[in-house]
């Protein structure tokens, strides 16, 4: 292997332990899944989403979202409300124990990330665009899904 190669994995698995541990800090304040989270914090970041939009925004499919939004409803932290122009569409909305609890997590590393990305050029962000797709087909993750597709849900403290 050469010491490239060898850096430029290194340099990935601090990444992927960056993330991980992000994850694991983020679900151990929230009680919740890192998939939970992201639907939730997608949905705080529109105000009211409709569910294919949501799995459209995290790169997912429906019936995951549609899961995930099932488990934060019986949680009280999102709430379903039909559209009024078509009754058969339904709005996710962030409760107000939702916001609250958004509120109390620590800040999501892909919130500092989006951030400090923004502030880079634009041909800078296309560049490393371009180098992350690049990655994912040389790790064949192309076709991987961004959100774990089956998580338990956590257990409450003490049950």
């Amino acid at each position: 292997m050469t010491d490239r190669s060898s850096e430029t994995l290194i340099a990935l698995r601090r990444i992927v332990h960056a993330l991980e541990t992000n994850a694991r800090e983020m679900a151990r304040a929230s009680n919740l899944t890192q998939a939970q989270l992201l639907v939730l914090l997608e949905v705080a970041s529109q105000g009211r989403e409709m569910p294919r939009d949501i799995a459209r925004a995290l790169g997912v499919g429906q019936a995951t979202v549609t899961l995930q939004i099932d488990r934060l409803e019986a949680r009280g932290l999102v709430r379903r409300e039909r559209r009024q122009a078509d009754r058969r569409a339904i709005w996710v909305i962030l409760t107000e124990a939702g916001s609250a609890l958004i509120d109390a997590i620590p800040d999501p590393l892909h919130q500092r990330f989006t951030q400090r990305f923004e502030r880079l050029a634009p041909w800078e962000q296309t560049l490393l665009l371009s180098v992350t797709q690049r990655l994912g087909a040389m790790f064949d993750a192309e076709d991987a899904p961004a959100l774990p597709q089956a998580e338990p849900t956590p257990r409450a403290a003490g049950g």
